[in-house]
């Protein structure tokens, strides 16, 4: 995978990252893109439910469990927590892949406000535009509205062709 692109949605709690995320993801596949994307969380994630077979398998000490059945699989690793470089790398081929949170990765992204909380591009130069429903004071950085999807896309895709943060070529 290491020839795809990747970039990031940040932005503070209820700021909208989530929609937007969805909204692209949509508007990419509709362009013919192959898109997967990483949603940083801040608690302990447990897509397992007690008593299904697979969480008897990870409570009897297995290091890892793959679930499979229809159209799609997971697989549950027990370890601390993986850096984003990690789970980059173990991601199937696509032509993009969008990042929800990791807001300290070097990786470019668009900060999402939703005006409440503090501006986070002064502090982050991987922050390349902001999408906000009004223009922000920094008037250096590319603002898009956050429901102007197209543009947000076609802004997300010229980058994508640019020379930027690549995946791993190998495991780190």
């Amino acid at each position: 995978m290491s020839g795809s692109r990747i970039f990031g949605v940040t932005g503070w709690k209820n700021a909208g990252k989530t929609t937007l995320v969805e909204r692209l993801v949509a508007e990419f596949v509709r362009r013919g893109w192959r898109v997967n994307t990483i949603k940083h969380g801040h608690h302990d994630l447990d897509i397992d439910q007690p008593g299904r077979d697979s969480y008897r398998h990870r409570a009897a000490g297995a290091a890892e469990v793959a679930v499979v059945g229809g159209r799609r699989y997971a697989i549950m690793r027990e370890q601390a927590e993986a850096p984003l470089a990690e789970v980059l790398f173990r991601l199937a081929p696509a032509d993009l892949v969008l990042i929800e949170g990791f807001k300290r990765e070097p990786h470019r992204k668009i900060e999402v406000r939703a005006g409440t909380g503090e501006p986070m591009a002064a502090g982050d130069p991987n922050i390349v535009a902001i999408a906000a429903d009004e223009q922000p004071a920094e008037r250096h950085l590319p603002w898009f509205r956050r429901d102007d999807i197209a543009a947000i896309a076609d802004f997300i895709a010229l980058l994508a062709v640019k020379p930027g943060y690549r995946l791993p070529e190998k495991m780190p």
